[in-house]
């Protein structure tokens, strides 16, 4: 039988509990909201009003503070910065539509549009990384009128889905291993029940230079604990590898993305030489998906949270797009 921790050391634990909770960060705020078709998006609002407007859109599993920096930063400037949870992320939440449980691709992006015109915004700086790069490449590769330039972490993002059953070189399929996993009774079992626990893996594995706190995952992990959060994120990883169907309400938009249509607006897009899981490539691996204006930057010591981990390139690529798109300069690759 395991003994029972004495009464001081229950007071020792309380203490460190108390101690640990006092020393998390603080977090971007204040949350404002608005209703979209489907969605109650929350997001934070710096910069002013009428200043450029820029959409930061993270990934999985992250939350908005992969942003706070680089939301500064940018805000700073001058600009309007939205920073959005995505759906069945932090305090956005589902209107009660199935939709809003569906992770595909389509679904993302649609989420996109929607949000830009809730908030009554024609045209935008689109940027991200992982969920929220794919998001931002979708919105500008179907409706480029309403990107006015992108920054993507990893380039070309939109899925190829009729190539789901085409392995990798088995070094990366060791890093997708949540991608598997997500697809048994097991692995949905472990998310819904340690959803911090798996993060952890998979911040390090994408990360490994990064060297993150207790806090810091533990602030994210917060946006975790959302109804939709286990369901899209199985959605999300079962469709693309062509075990889940989509959504009706997105087939048109995954339709279109199943051509693998082009980006035509200004773009930067950004490789972390740090990164664990998604190994940095020239410009040319991707070139043939922009035909707009285009940068290509290798990020040294960066990972797959890029914008957090190196937030001041982050900023920087923000504003370069939007030189790009000034000046409507042709493509160039620098590392």
């Amino acid at each position: 039988m395991f003994p029972t921790p004495s009464e001081s050391d229950r007071l020792n634990n309380t203490e460190c509990h108390a101690a640990r909770r006092a020393s998390v960060p603080g977090r971007m705020g204040p949350i404002q909201r608005v209703r979209t078709d489907v969605l109650d998006v929350a997001y934070v609002a710096l910069g002013p009003a009428d200043g450029q407007a820029v959409l930061l859109l993270h990934g999985f599993p992250y939350d908005i503070h992969s942003y706070e920096t680089v939301a500064s930063l940018l805000s700073q400037g001058g600009m309007r910065v939205i920073v959005p949870f995505l759906r069945g992320h932090g305090a956005t939440r589902s209107l009660g539509d199935s939709a809003a449980r569906s992770g595909e691709q389509a679904a993302l992006g649609s989420d996109v549009i929607e949000l830009l015109d809730a908030l009554c915004i024609d045209s935008a700086v689109l940027a991200g990384y992982d969920w929220g790069a794919r998001a931002a490449c979708v919105v500008a590769a179907l409706w480029p009128a309403r990107c006015t330039g992108l920054v993507s972490v990893n380039s070309y993002l939109i899925q190829d889905l009729t190539a789901a059953n085409q392995p990798l070189p088995p070094a990366l399929e060791a890093g997708f291993w949540y991608f598997w996993y997500f697809a048994t009774v097991r692995g949905e079992n472990a998310l819904r029940a340690n959803p911090r626990g798996i993060a952890e893996v998979i911040w390090l594995r994408n990360s490994p230079a990064w060297t993150f706190d207790e806090q810091t995952l533990a602030r994210t992990a917060e946006a975790f604990d959302n109804a939709d959060y286990a369901d899209v994120v199985l959605h999300s990883y079962r469709h693309r590898l062509g075990l889940a169907g989509g959504h009706p309400r997105y087939a048109r938009v995954q339709a279109a993305l199943s051509a693998l249509p082009v980006i035509t607006v200004p773009a930067v897009t950004l490789d972390g030489l740090a990164d664990g899981n998604f190994p940095a490539t020239d410009a040319g691996v991707a070139a043939a998906h922009f035909t707009g204006p285009r940068v290509h930057r290798h990020v040294a010591n960066a990972g797959h949270n890029l914008p957090q981990e190196a937030p001041h390139v982050f900023a920087e690529a923000v504003r370069e797009v939007l030189d790009l798109a000034r000046a409507g300069s042709g493509s160039r690759a620098v590392d």
